[in-house]
């Protein structure tokens, strides 16, 4: 019995890291004079998690990443790497690495010196960081590009490189400010998944900066929005975008209804302000059949109707007050409905009452 007591000590520890954060960030304040660029955020970041910080120009988001980098010092509250107070260490000190939207290669030097490059200064002998340099441009899937010069790969493949440089320095943490923003659409898109899934095959932290909404649904596990300097709120995409906890959420994340004041009581039979998603809601003749039971609906007016190609979208003026918008998929190659009388029906459950 007696020899029981060092196994337990030795559990305790393993445990006690197992659940600490990868990010822990308590009261973090950053003030510019008179403006409040971060105003009090808590937030947990767990190991291994693809995280997302949404939200407007302004917002704060880049702020809070810069912070954490080290870049930016707070004005108040703590930032924690792994359990470890690092608020006032430099960036250097910090087992973190940044990629930023200007990929910021060196002209001059090949994709694989890039990728050493970092290793160098760190004075790492040259055949480790060559094996680590191969070893990084393999997990971004360019290993037969190290004897490129950057000019000669597309702007996708810089963002790789960027990426394997970073990755090279086998950091905890992984910073992504709004790297895909100067890519264009397509390859924006192509991006997102490889993006999502090099942070798989690695299985490290990634802390993602966008002001994009579709990035970050697309690729996060949880995602803070921003706004104000405050976080409005936090959750997986599913949660954020069907669920939004404020008015702000609902508009910014996704388009959303907003249906308030005579009309909410009118429709939804109770006063405040709801939202309804555009895709939620069926759009039928005004003579159809009133909503069956579990649902809600409205009668009104086609205003407009926007071909979308996939999609049309009919922005509808409602008899009892407001005006809703709705998306229905383009499955007759043109608008079903032109300007006319219609009736709207949704599920109760895809009417929910924010702040």
């Amino acid at each position: 019995m007696p020899n029981q007591a060092p196994t337990e000590t030795r559990e305790e520890p393993a445990a006690a890291e197992h659940t600490r954060p990868a990010i822990r960030l308590s009261g973090l304040r950053k003030h510019f004079g008179d403006v409040h660029a971060v105003d009090g955020v808590d937030l947990d970041i767990p190991p291994g998690e693809f995280f997302s910080m949404l939200g407007p120009s302004g917002s704060g988001k880049t702020t809070v990443l810069r912070m954490i980098a080290g870049f930016e010092l707070p004005t108040g509250g703590t930032i924690e790497l792994e359990g470890h107070d690092v608020s006032r260490l430099a960036p250097f000190e910090r087992d973190v690495n940044t990629v930023f939207q200007d990929y910021a290669l060196f002209p001059h030097m090949t994709v694989l010196q890039n990728v050493e490059y970092g290793l160098r200064v760190k004075r790492v002998p040259k055949r480790q960081r060559r094996e680590r340099a191969l070893e990084a441009l393999k997990t971004v899937r360019l290993e037969d590009y190290g004897s490129r010069k950057p000019a000669q790969l597309s702007g996708g493949q810089r963002q790789r490189v960027a990426l394997a440089r970073a990755l090279v320095n086998r950091p905890k943490v992984l910073l992504l400010d709004e790297p895909l923003g100067a890519l264009d659409l397509k390859l924006r898109q192509a991006m997102q998944l490889e993006l999502k899934q090099i942070q798989r095959d690695v299985g490290i932290t990634f802390v993602f900066v966008t002001h994009d909404q579709d990035e970050a649904l697309t690729m996060s596990d949880r995602i803070a929005v921003f706004n104000n300097g405050k976080i409005e709120q936090v959750g997986p995409p599913e949660e954020v975008y069907e669920r939004p906890a404020s008015a702000f959420v609902a508009g910014f994340v996704g388009t959303s209804n907003l249906l308030g004041g005579r009309g909410a009581e009118t429709v939804i039979g109770r006063p405040g302000l709801f939202s309804i998603r555009p895709e939620k809601i069926r759009i039928d003749d005004a003579l159809s059949e009133p909503a069956a039971a579990g649902e809600t609906s409205a009668t009104g007016t086609v205003t407009d109707v926007v071909y979308a190609g996939a999609t049309v979208r009919y922005a509808v003026t409602l008899d009892a007050g407001g005006q809703l918008s709705v998306v229905r998929q383009n499955t007759d190659g043109a608008a079903a409905f032109g300007a006319g009388r219609v009736r709207l029906s949704w599920r109760n459950e895809h009417s929910f009452q924010v702040q």
